[in-house]
């Protein structure tokens, strides 16, 4: 998540979204992935859940459908042992466990053959309180102004482990979705993703079924409760197909859904533009109004930008909508298979902002977007660490500064004719989106297949070390002449040189380039290098 505005992008304004886990939970998604867990395949979550606000408790079940590739007595699943685990059944069979130190270890009485399997856990309890959201994950119980209850669920740092049952590892999403059946008192409304199946009435309770039958990331499987008031409208997306809109708004605040929806439609249209058709085109635009800032939870994005809009050119711009909603192509729909490349959801998303810039302000405006966001890198460690990383050891603000501002590279050194095509592509490639996951190898695989020649140079230098590109000028032997050349890198750059007779569009090299001016050259004017430029 980041700000996007034409004045100031910085990296303290990014930091804002730092998803880390809280010193009370001690734990965080991902990492190395336990043999036990690398077993199952998880296909499908069924949550259903009764929420008691006066004892702030949850109560029901989780039933987790799972293919295992080989035959086994252990079945592990993720669970924070705030909550109280009363059963675990496997295809209908009561079966005994072990439930600590966040784990449920299931084993078997009799050893499972490969195959397909429903276990279901019964449990509840008291949810991790988040302490700052969302900044923090958890529950938050509060009330609106008006006194009614709300409550938000935040767990992307965590993981859905949170306040269910699941294989918390990013490699393994829920190929054929999830759906929650959420009870709450009666008059309050639940907002969940994909389509609402159900809604019904019992006494002083109310419970919403929702389903999505896509791809879904863990921490996305959740929901939100309040005094909402649904505001709809139609879509009509790249591709021709007419999607629902769905806000869920506080009726306190009704009467600013139709403005906001208004922006709302500029950012799918100009998102559609650059990634492709809205991914979850066969179910709907979701939109929900939290008390904490905002998240990008698929089908129903979490907002909490209290209606206050910049103008970016002569557009209404909300920037946390902006890129809450961008992750819905960048995390959502192109998925990182490891923490370790934590960048792809981030960096490009947080990229895909300063294009609203480029669109709505032009070409200039977007240069100095990235000049002054620049400045906002810290480059305290390489963006991607290795592999088998968990959340929090990922997690650093360069994510979004460092990795928007390789993309603008990128950009550069491809061109805007082969660069954005190829960003289109890649988002809508059926080989990296929705069930097929992604590392950085293969992104740098994709652009460089495009590119003609290897990028992995470039890919190296900005995601895995904390190296800025070098750029040595040094005087020739006459009078008037300079030798530019790459220091530190093996592979030709494009790169743009200012000197007394204009800018000059040359092709660095290791072993340079020789160019005549009466002025000392200007590298780079226009910032499109994470660069160091020495002159001797």
């Amino acid at each position: 998540m980041q700000r996007n505005c034409l004045k100031c992008v910085t990296a303290l304004l990014l930091s804002v979204f730092c998803f880390t886990v809280s010193a009370q939970t001690k734990t965080t998604s991902g990492g190395k992935l336990k043999p036990e867990q690398a077993n199952m395949d998880v296909r499908h979550y069924t949550i259903a859940l009764d929420v008691n606000f006066e004892q702030k408790t949850i109560d029901g079940y989780t039933t987790i459908d799972i293919i295992t590739a080989k035959p086994t007595r252990t079945l592990l699943f993720d669970l924070l042992d705030s909550l109280n685990v009363k059963s675990v059944s496997v295809n209908g069979t009561s079966e005994p466990f072990v439930y600590k130190n966040n784990l449920i270890n299931i084993n078997t009485t009799k050893e499972l053959p490969a195959g397909k399997y429903a276990v279901k856990v019964v449990y509840g309890g008291k949810p991790h309180i988040a302490v700052r959201p969302p900044w923090d994950d958890g529950f938050t119980f509060t009330r609106d102004s008006t006194g009614h209850d709300w409550l938000a669920v935040t767990a992307e740092g965590t993981g859905g482990k949170i306040y269910y049952p699941c294989k918390d590892h990013p490699s393994d999403e829920p190929n054929e979705g999830a759906d929650l059946i959420i009870t709450v008192p009666k008059g309050l409304v639940v907002a969940g993703p994909g389509l609402l199946v159900k809604q019904s009435t019992s006494g002083n309770k109310a419970t919403f079924h929702w389903r999505t039958k896509y791809t879904i990331n863990n921490y996305s499987i959740l929901f939100n409760v309040g005094d909402y008031k649904l505001v709809k409208r139609s879509y009509k997306s790249i591709a021709g197909n007419t999607v629902p809109m769905w806000f869920y708004v506080l009726n306190e605040h009704a009467e600013k859904a139709d403005k906001l929806m208004d922006i709302f439609e500029v950012t799918i249209h100009e998102k559609e533009k650059y990634f492709g058709e809205y991914p979850w085109a066969k179910e709907k635009v979701g939109l929900v109004e939290t008390p904490h800032l905002g998240m990008e939870h698929q089908s129903m994005v979490a907002y909490g930008n209290k209606f206050r809009y910049v103008k970016v050119g002569n557009q209404d711009y909300d920037w946390l909508l902006h890129h809450e909603f961008g992750h819905e192509w960048w995390g959502n729909k192109v998925t990182a298979i490891d923490w370790a490349d934590y960048w792809i959801h981030e960096g490009i998303d947080s990229y895909s902002d300063a294009l609203f810039t480029l669109e709505f302000a032009g070409k200039p405006a977007y240069i100095d977007y990235f000049k002054k966001s620049g400045k906002g890198i810290q480059n305290k460690q390489p963006l991607v660490l290795g592999k088998d990383i968990d959340e929090e050891s990922a997690y650093n603000n360069d994510i979004y500064t460092k990795g928007a501002f390789f993309m603008h590279t990128l950009n550069y050194v491809m061109g805007d004719s082969l660069f954005f095509p190829t960003l289109k592509s890649f988002a809508t490639s059926p080989e990296h989106t929705y069930n097929n996951l992604n590392n950085t190898d293969g992104v740098e695989e994709f652009f460089s297949k495009a590119y003609g020649k290897s990028l992995k140079p470039l890919f190296d230098m900005y995601l895995r070390t904390t190296n800025k590109l070098e750029i040595s000028v040094t005087t020739g032997r006459r009078d008037n002449q300079y030798l530019i050349k790459l220091s530190n890198i093996n592979m030709d750059l494009p790169l743009d040189v200012t000197t007394d007779g204009g800018v000059h569009h040359i092709t660095a090299s290791s072993k340079g380039i020789i160019i005549t001016s009466k002025t000392m050259p200007v590298i780079d004017a226009d910032g499109w290098y994470f660069k160091k430029v020495t002159y001797e």
